[in-house]
């Protein structure tokens, strides 16, 4: 009776080969495509960024100012082979319609109607939340609408406490208290190229590493007819986000979302001081604190990439 034949094992040359192989050919895969889409919202366009399967885990990006989802460009594609990337612009920001502010109304709370009326549109009822800046107001108000939504959080530079609004914030708190004109124009220095610059180049180690294209491209957004008095009326609404960090707070304790904060520490807008309170309400969140400042993404991209994606494979992906 032959022996049926078995094969010899393969040689660990050729075992070791084949793998790096298939390791290289992973890791030179085509970053997903991102695509540029819009939807008509309260008889706006809202322009957003979207990338990857449409039944994956929804990762919701909220950008700050003065930028757009232009700021999360690098990050999507390292994200959108596992996840469902949402990054809308808000109006009077990137590619979003930016209506007179005469007859519009600029707020955080609208901010976070618009955001929610797209996402129901666009079908993505359940979301892990990226929020930096301005988009921590927007995406917090959203989530004391439905808590039930929110699969996670990735805080970045974005403020729920007290102790975070430093001695930077002292002239647009004169301005929230008095509301006049006079205080309103010394805050328009805000907008202007040096203020823009400073963003992205305050507190960072090697200025060599962050694009200029990137306050030349808010800049121009910014020089927009018009948009000056927007982003003034914004700096005046801020001040109804701060008697809602107490629900904010709420919102942590009671529900404990899966948290991950990575916070630039040399930030002057948003310092350190507002990263720490966080884990009194969420004493299992992950904390990286980061040798960088307000957009740490520019900068810090090959720390944040493989933070925020263990972190989301590990406590997101799944519920």
């Amino acid at each position: 009776m032959t022996k049926p034949l078995i094969p010899a094992p393969l040689p660990e040359t050729f075992q070791a080969a084949t793998q790096n192989t298939a390791s290289a050919a992973a890791h030179n895969a085509a970053p997903a495509a991102i695509h540029y889409r819009t939807a008509t919202v309260e008889g706006l366009t809202m322009a957003y960024r979207e990338a990857g399967p449409a039944d994956a885990p929804v990762v919701l990006l909220l950008h700050g100012f003065p930028t757009s989802s232009h700021m999360f460009r690098n990050l999507i594609p390292l994200l959108a082979d596992g996840y469902r990337v949402i990054a809308p612009d808000y109006p009077g920001f990137g590619q979003s319609d930016a209506p007179d502010h005469a007859a519009f109304d600029y707020s955080f709370a609208h901010y976070a109607d618009l955001v929610d009326a797209l996402l129901e549109q666009i079908g993505a009822a359940r979301y892990a939340m990226y929020v930096m800046d301005y988009g921590a107001p927007v995406g917090y108000r959203l989530a004391l609408k439905h808590p039930e939504r929110v699969t996670g959080l990735i805080v970045q530079n974005g403020n729920a406490y007290d102790e975070g609004l430093g001695a930077f914030w002292d002239p647009i708190k004169t301005y929230w208290q008095s509301g006049s004109a006079e205080d309103r124009e010394a805050q328009a220095w805000l907008v202007t190229p040096e203020a823009t610059r400073f963003q992205y180049t305050d507190g960072v180690r090697d200025v060599t590493r962050i694009s200029p294209d990137n306050w030349v491209h808010d800049q121009a957004l910014l020089d927009r007819p018009g948009n000056r008095e927007i982003q003034l009326d914004l700096f005046y609404d801020y001040r109804t986000n701060v008697p809602l960090y107490p629900a904010f707070q709420q919102f942590f304790r009671e529900r404990r979302p899966p948290t991950l904060i990575v916070w630039g520490k040399n930030d002057t807008i948003f310092p350190e001081s507002g990263a720490h309170p966080y884990l009194r309400d969420l004493p299992q969140a992950e904390m990286h604190i980061l040798d960088t400042g307000h957009f740490a993404l520019e900068d810090k991209l090959d720390e944040m990439a493989p933070l925020i994606r263990s972190f989301l494979d590990r406590e997101v992906a799944t519920r």
